[in-house]
């Protein structure tokens, strides 16, 4: 049995969705140490509350947000100057916690604090996020202002985590390496079992996820839709002619997700591949300044498995359109291949005693 630290960037679900995957994989052959933040830690720390799996809260690092829902870069770097202060402090107690434990690796999910802790000691990790595919990815068939985007956010990913041993990428698009980075390993998403084991029927209604606050007009345009839309991550709202929104509960997400006709949602990679292996087809509306999720939607789009709108742009008829068009989707989406879980798990077995 060896013993492995994990931590988790605190922004949104999908960074402790995917933890939480390899975790119950990996739980009853080693003993797990999470360090989690923010969205991450107040769904993990229920979770495994009395049970073998220890887990300790670090200060999050959020994005700020304006009223439109577009993310405030002031807000934003405001925060981050309180984080980055304190982040001496923070290397050294956790340094001194890994030196305590005396871990066998290190294992990180777009989180800076851990790997920098981990250098100190001698301990080694692996990058296992999404974040890395700016790092590793020849995106050159990108629109000219998107690639220069992810070359600007390799840059920033590559100086957020850096000294890893291995990189495991987990995204729903699979772009050419780039040379340099050809050792970096490509995954499926990280398929939580209760939907990786789970088969997709088609119902009526319509699903739609963000992450804490909606722009009015996307809230507009579902309404006006007239359809039965079940949204999650914005809160609990009251409804809004068909419009419900429903409270945080994962089982309740996965069999709406499940038996919906497609997903409306932000483009953020774990929710996006999640739904494409319940072969649903996609309406992504990626936030405003969130560059990563643009190129999500980028691949959404080319994928032929749904269509994007920005938040300004998105009208009750360019989600009906995308409802007309739902059969040419759905026939698009692969049956297989969505999991990348297992050739996770396996580069992680291979690093462990």
């Amino acid at each position: 049995m060896g013993k492995i630290v994990y931590s988790m960037a605190g922004e949104g679900r999908g960074h402790a969705t995917r933890v939480k995957t390899i975790v119950e994989s990996l739980r009853h052959e080693h003993e797990i140490h999470l360090l989690a933040p923010g969205d991450a830690y107040e769904l993990l720390a229920p979770a495994y509350a009395g049970t073998d799996v220890h887990i300790r809260r670090l200060p999050a690092l959020r994005f700020g947000y304006g009223r439109s829902a577009a993310i405030d870069p002031l807000r934003t770097i405001g925060g981050g100057g309180k984080y980055f202060a304190h982040m001496p402090k923070l290397r050294r107690q956790v340094g001194d916690f890994l030196r305590k434990l005396g871990p066998d690796l290190a294992i990180v999910d777009f989180e800076p604090i851990l790997p920098r802790a981990a250098r100190d000691v001698g301990v080694p990790f692996i990058s296992l996020d999404h974040q890395h595919v700016l790092v590793v990815s020849d995106f050159r068939e990108l629109p000219p202002f998107l690639r220069l985007c992810t070359n600007a956010g390799g840059v920033a990913v590559r100086r957020w985590s850096p000294g890893q041993s291995a990189i495991v990428v987990s995204s729903f698009y699979k772009p050419p390496l780039r040379t340099a980075w050809r050792a970096a390993q490509q995954v499926g998403v990280l398929l939580r079992p209760q939907i990786a084991s789970r088969k997709g029927e088609r119902g009526q209604h319509l699903v739609a996820y963000f992450r804490r606050t909606v722009n009015p007009n996307v809230l507009d345009a579902l309404e006006r839709l007239g359809r039965d839309v079940r949204v999650y991550g914005a809160g609990e709202l009251p409804s809004r002619g068909k419009v419900s929104f429903r409270p945080v509960s994962e089982q309740g997400f996965i069999d709406d997700l499940a038996t919906s006709e497609a997903l409306i949602a932000s483009a953020g990679n774990q929710v996006v591949g999640e739904a494409l292996h319940l072969g649903k087809p996609v309406f992504g509306i990626p936030e405003p300044m969130n560059f990563e999720q643009h190129v999500n939607a980028h691949f959404i789009q080319t994928s032929g498995a749904g269509e994007c709108s920005s938040h300004d742009g998105l009208t009750p008829e360019r989600i009906d359109d995308f409802l007309q068009r739902i059969d040419e989707f759905r026939a698009r989406i692969p049956t297989d291949g969505h999991d990348g879980t297992g050739p996770a798990l396996a580069t992680i077995r291979r690093m462990l005693p």
